[in-house]
């Protein structure tokens, strides 16, 4: 698919004139993140001069001159812009409709309110339809868009939509019955900000555009990989969603496990958005059904985290006294393709944990025999490229050296690379992928099969769940789950696999 895209003197990717229509204009999400990454895009002057953006929310006391005061407020809060700054850019490029109970006249007034500022600004029809709501009112929106003619227009229209993407097979399955009723899947963006990072992407630079790694990249040289995603912070104001979804709704089916068919899909046929989709996809397919013995489940009880007490996910506010909510996930995967037959791959997530990092470690395999047997210094470690996504972007190779002085004493040192001492700061991941939705740029998006197939993985599981393992706030998670990132079977105090008794 051509990009409706050219590109400035200055290197600035421009875009076409376009309307971008923002639902769920009030929520937390539009202020903290979306907002921000409108103000970043349309002020580095990659969109047409025409360009408006209205946000639509249910508020119905709330006007144009309202919502601009509380998005300025919103900018300057974040320091994004200054007072000054932040006013003039609302004044410039917001809009406000409500929408009421989202009846049809609802979405009849909202088309013809596009209509009005399509013809007042003279644009040519390009709309951004940017869904960031709950996800029980996805599919009356969609509904409401496409039965309001909003699925169509005289330029492009492309419906982005936020996750979590269903909350099984079943849901995600109807989900993109739905999408597909009004809206062709070329039009649809299913966004995961996750695929935004600057050192996600590098991934596939750092695969595809180095033979030294690429050679190397199989069962034969590599023993185990391992991705984490930890957070330190806690459930904090999530509880009334948290107790629903878990760590394997909220991070394992999608952020994880996009690293997971990055890191290990094949080459694609080219950089393009269906290539690289179809080889994830043909991953995913190649993952074997989880085991129960490759799981275990934690939650997190009260302990410290940087020096001060956290209390227990059951002590939070809004959060069952008997939950079985994981906080905690920590997955054994195997791929049975040519390629990786034989490879663990290790996926942990968590809250509560002693730092923020996420980071995929890939351990090659150690020599097959050592020459350094009969000496003092004969341990030798494998070497492991590490990839760090967050914080201290960048990533490091660990390898064996002599050290200075008499005798043969090796140690580990490493080469490494840091985005920060390489380039100007990173963009955020939103600025990111917006800048991708106005280029029609579908690479960094899921596709309809990639999240049933996603799916089709995990409501196994979340089916016959095993039962949580306490693990105190500060900590890397239960034991058992130190036991299975080191090859052994988790056993539990229940005498069972794969999830103990909290």
């Amino acid at each position: 698919m051509a990009l409706e895209t050219n590109e400035s003197e200055s290197g600035t990717v421009k875009t076409e004139s376009n309307l971008f229509v923002v639902l769920g204009a009030t929520g937390d999400l539009v202020h903290r993140k979306l907002l921000p990454a409108l103000f970043q895009v349309f002020t580095a002057h990659s969109v047409g001069e025409e360009s408006l953006i209205l946000g639509v929310g249910v508020e119905t006391d709330i006007d144009d001159a309202r919502f601009r005061e509380m998005a300025a407020q919103s900018l300057v809060a974040g320091d994004d812009a200054e007072p000054s700054e932040a006013r003039a850019w609302c004044e410039r490029y917001l809009r406000y409709q409500p929408i009421g109970q989202g009846t049809t006249a609802d979405y009849q007034a909202l088309a013809a309110r596009i209509s009005a500022l399509e013809e007042s600004a003279k644009l040519t029809g390009n709309r951004v339809l940017y869904l960031a709501l709950p996800p029980a009112v996805f599919e009356p929106a969609i509904r409401g868009l496409g039965e309001a003619g909003l699925n169509r227009s005289r330029g492009w229209t492309r419906l982005v939509i936020e996750k979590p993407f269903g909350r099984d097979l079943d849901s995600a399955r109807q989900l993109n019955r739905t999408l597909h009723e009004w809206f062709e899947e070329r039009q649809i963006y299913r966004i995961d900000h996750y695929l935004g990072k600057e050192t996600v992407k590098n991934l596939l630079a750092f695969r595809f555009a180095n033979a030294l790694f690429e050679s190397s990249w199989n069962r034969d040289r590599i023993e185990r990989v391992e991705i984490l995603v930890a957070e330190s912070l806690g459930v904090e104001h999530r509880a009334v969603y948290y107790e629903k979804a878990g760590a394997v709704r909220d991070m394992m089916q999608n952020h994880l496990t996009q690293l997971l068919t990055i890191v290990a899909m094949e080459l694609p046929a080219a950089f393009d958005a269906d290539a690289i989709r179809y080889e994830k996809a043909k991953l995913l397919r190649a993952v074997q059904p989880i085991d129960c013995g490759d799981v275990v489940f934690g939650q997190y009880v009260r302990g410290s985290v940087d020096g001060s007490e956290a209390p227990g996910y059951r002590e939070e506010p809004g959060v069952n006294p008997d939950s079985q909510a994981e906080t905690f996930a920590a997955l054994r995967l195997r791929i049975d393709n040519w390629r990786w037959f034989g490879v663990p791959f290790y996926l942990r997530t968590g809250k509560r944990m002693p730092r923020r990092l996420s980071q995929i470690v890939v351990t090659f395999r150690a020599p097959p025999l050592s020459i350094f047997k009969p000496l003092p210094c004969h341990s030798i470690h494998s070497n492991a490229l590490v990839f760090t996504i967050q914080p201290d972007e960048g990533f490091d190779l660990n390898f064996e050296v002599k050290s200075p002085g008499q005798g043969m004493t090796l140690e580990t040192e490493r080469l490494h690379f840091r985005y920060s001492e390489a380039f100007a700061p990173l963009l955020d991941a939103y600025h990111t992928l917006l800048t991708d939705i106005l280029t029609g740029d579908q690479t960094l998006f899921v596709s309809a099969l990639w999240a049933e197939l996603s799916w089709a993985l995990y409501t196994p599981l979340l089916e016959n769940r095993p039962l949580v393992e306490f693990y105190a706030a500060g900590t890397w998670g239960p034991a058992a789950a130190e036991r299975l990132i080191r090859g052994e079977a988790p056993v539990t105090g229940n005498g069972k696999t794969g999830g103990g008794r909290a």
